[in-house]
């Protein structure tokens, strides 16, 4: 898919510089992720025109909204932003922080009032103030807002970071179906792999103010090493759901002739699915081992090693067809196994960790 925004950024600050190239295509939502410090927010402020960089372009569609001697101000341009905090208007109701969006809007409406309402589910709350919501409701409210100003970008700066876990369980839904519903192109500023890998298509990492990586979500996040790990190493693969069986809690999935069990899923048979596996429930074997209380076994080649800084522990790539998976195992395994690059061995992996990224911290 052909680059719909195309954007360069160069900034200097006494504590930090931003050195940074950004592209998404015109569809999905696209992660600007790294650790804290890494650029991330100041990458999307340069997109919005909050933060001018010094040095910069920015192409959005046909238009150009930063040049060398071109700089479209903020509020002409066709974005929709949500920061970490609601920031609702705190005297009038949730209709109206509703409508306050579609006052500022003289173009065609893409996005209706009802659809945003319904899609956002806050249809049982119009009459509302904003202290009478919890923080989940008031970052639905904000979310329409940014909607309602028919954008032809929405960019959301880590929305969930200031939601309990309860609040990150209630709202993610709301966002799963505004991605797979709305066709606006999406930038997700997030630390949270977990987010990320159930709301976003591609996957910009960054780091120190610099790229280190880029392109769809499962191949960045297979490919990402230690140094960049934020939290449990973790592979993304997509399966296809085949059969479900409600009698043993279970789904099966076909990942490139293979069946993988995994936690009864609500989908449709057929229907493409995502799955985020951590490195710590993947166990390797140089031979299939039959009678195992593991029900998934993949054959797979070894891709890449990197021993963890404890010098105890080893983080294996491995390949399965055009999937990728890690696993997490001690040297003393990895010595024993004689487990080399390019070795074809067999993945283990438990049916428990194959779940929907419904727990979220």
């Amino acid at each position: 898919m052909s680059a719909w925004l195309e954007g360069r950024f160069q900034l200097k600050r006494d504590d930090f510089e931003l050195d940074a190239a950004l592209s998404s295509p015109s569809q999905g939502v696209t992660a600007l992720f790294g650790r804290s410090g890494s650029g991330k927010t100041t990458l999307l402020r340069c997109v919005a025109g909050l933060q001018r960089a010094q040095s910069g372009s920015l192409r959005v569609g046909d238009q150009v909204w930063q040049a060398p001697r071109r700089f479209v101000p903020p509020h002409q341009r066709a974005i929709g932003y949500v920061f970490q905090e609601a920031s609702l208007l705190p005297h009038l109701t949730v209709q109206q922080n509703l409508s306050f969006g579609l006052q500022r809007v003289n173009t065609e409406l893409r996005i209706a009032y009802d659809q945003a309402v319904e899609l956002l589910g806050v249809g049982g709350m119009l009459q509302r103030l904003p202290h009478q919501l919890s923080g989940g409701e008031r970052q639905r409210v904000a979310i329409g807002r940014a909607l309602l100003t028919q954008p032809q970008l929405l960019l959301m700066d880590e929305p969930l970071s200031a939601l309990d876990s309860e609040g990150k369980q209630q709202i993610l839904p709301y966002l799963e179906a505004l991605t797979r519903n709305l066709e606006i192109p999406t930038l997700y500023v997030s630390h949270s792999l977990e987010e990320v890998t159930r709301l976003c298509q591609r996957m910009v990492c960054l780091e120190s103010g610099r790229v280190t990586d880029s392109g769809e979500l499962t191949e960045v996040v297979a490919r990402m090493p230690l140094s960049r790990q934020v939290g449990e190493p973790s592979a993304v693969i997509e399966s296809r759901i085949l059969a479900h069986d409600p009698g043993y809690g279970l789904s099966y999935l076909d990942l490139e002739g293979h069946r993988l069990s995994v936690s009864l899923r609500d989908a449709q048979l057929g229907e493409t699915v995502r799955v985020r596996v951590p490195a710590r429930d993947v166990a390797i074997s140089v031979h299939r081992i039959e009678g195992s209380s593991m029900l998934n076994t993949l054959p797979a080649t070894i891709i890449g090693i990197e021993p963890f800084p404890d010098g105890v522990r080893m983080l294996v790539h491995l390949q399965c067809g055009r999937s990728s998976l890690l696993a997490k195992i001690t040297r003393k395994s990895f010595e024993l196994l004689g487990l080399r690059e390019g070795m074809s061995v067999f993945a283990q992996v438990k049916t428990v960790s194959l779940l929907q990224d419904d727990q979220l911290g």
